[in-house]
């Protein structure tokens, strides 16, 4: 059986912030990058959103497309 492979799409905003409300995380005005480690850690991941050097390990991350375009 092949490997599943993640959607290489970027969540928009509003998909976030519903995702984070249903891990009991409330948005208010945290930034993109805070609320998105917020949900990692919820989630029992590592809150690495945004550190990357252009490779990640986590391919099943539902972050990752957006996370590998940033360059810390």
């Amino acid at each position: 059986m092949a490997p599943v492979k993640v959607a290489e799409r970027v969540m928009t905003m509003g998909e976030i912030k519903d995702k984070a409300k249903n891990l009991g995380i409330t948005p208010g005005f945290m930034k993109k990058t805070e609320l998105i480690r917020s949900i990692q850690s919820a989630e029992g991941n590592t809150a690495c959103y945004g550190t990357t050097n252009g490779t990640c390990q986590w391919t099943d991350c539902c972050f990752r497309a957006d996370c590998l375009k940033i360059r810390s």
